[in-house]
């Protein structure tokens, strides 16, 4: 009886360790059981709306988790400050305005960044005005204003807009605003248009009461991307598993997000109560069809032919130096084509 006892108690210690064993010495990339996970800020690319939902998706379906990534979400401000925050390191990933970013990386004013993936495949800036104007295409535009943020990369690349459109970009009325004061200055009709992202449609809608029209740069400027993520060189050379595995999660989130719009509004709602569930759903909805590359390359994938197109429109347009290459502004390792 006494061999039986100890032979049953050596067999469910033996089972004990196998059932623990991989735990203690296991603390690679994808296990957060094996000791403490990574912390990391990251910043959304504007507030918190629906085009940033996907994040707080990540973290509230458990994808950060899941890889060991505990994750302090930060609401951003645009490019400016979200390339300052990544600069002075009060985070290690941010989203922005990829056209944007590389303006200024091509300017040599913000350069110790790479972006990682894209969450947009196409940009969203578009011209956006009513149907009361008579503006239909872009030639309608001549001898018109349009209003646009101050500084921000709409109104920079109309020009270049402009021009392959077959307008003349000097016929047109810039007035460089305070972005959140664009829609009230088109629904008062004190503005012909506005330089703005495809996102803000319903905004405008809502708050003109009219039927929105809108006219997309992409239809001229093609090879351009809308937002991505991106992090430093230093932490892709110290930690590429780390940029990896946050990568992986956080796209893991924009795909659901875009897959399930009512869900990933609702996540969103109860981190920011004043921003309704319908309000992020209709952003999300707008933003899908941009989302996922044409080609069958998975989400978040940078072509890395179509940025150094994008180098090149922003360099004929006069908008940055010569000299800048992709390498200078992307890392494409981590979205990878199967």
């Amino acid at each position: 009886m006494t061999m039986r006892i100890r032979a049953l108690a050596a067999a469910l210690l033996a089972t004990a360790l196998v059932a623990t064993g991989c735990s203690d010495s296991d603390g690679g990339s994808g296990d957060p059981a094996g000791g403490e996970s990574d912390k990391v800020s990251y910043i959304t690319a504007f507030g918190a709306v629906g085009r940033d939902a996907f994040a707080w998706v990540a973290k509230e379906k458990g994808y950060f988790a899941e890889v060991g990534v505990e994750v302090d979400i930060k609401e951003g401000a645009g490019n400016q400050q979200n390339l300052t925050a990544l600069k002075a390191g009060q985070v290690q990933f941010a989203a922005l305005d990829f056209t944007g970013a590389v303006i200024q990386a091509g300017r040599g004013e913000f350069t110790d960044w790479r972006a990682v993936a894209a969450v947009h495949q196409q940009t969203l800036i578009s011209v956006m005005t009513t149907t009361d104007t008579g503006i239909t295409t872009p030639k309608d535009l001549r001898g018109k204003t349009m209003a646009t943020g101050a500084g921000s990369v709409t109104e920079l690349l109309f020009p270049a807009y402009a021009q392959l459109a077959g307008v003349d970009p000097k016929t047109v009325k810039i007035e460089g605003v305070q972005a959140t004061a664009l829609n009230g200055l088109m629904a008062s009709r004190k503005v012909d248009a506005l330089g703005t992202f495809l996102l803000s449609r319903g905004a405008l809608e809502t708050a003109s009461r009219k039927e929105v029209v809108v006219l997309p740069y992409s239809d001229y400027l093609k090879d351009l991307f809308g937002n991505a993520v991106i992090t430093t060189p230093s932490l892709i050379a110290k930690d590429p598993d780390l940029v990896r595995r946050f990568t992986t999660a956080l796209l893991k989130g924009l795909a659901y997000s875009i897959e399930h719009p009512d869900e990933a509004a609702t996540i969103l709602n109860k981190v920011k109560p004043t921003y309704t569930v319908a309000a992020g759903r209709s952003e999300i909805e707008a933003m899908t069809p941009h989302v996922r590359p044409a080609d069958g390359a998975p989400i978040g994938f940078l072509d890395e032919t179509r940025v150094s197109r994008t180098i090149e429109v922003l360099q004929n347009a006069g908008l940055i130096r010569p000299g800048l290459t992709p390498s200078h502004v992307v890392d494409s390792s981590f979205v990878m084509k199967p």
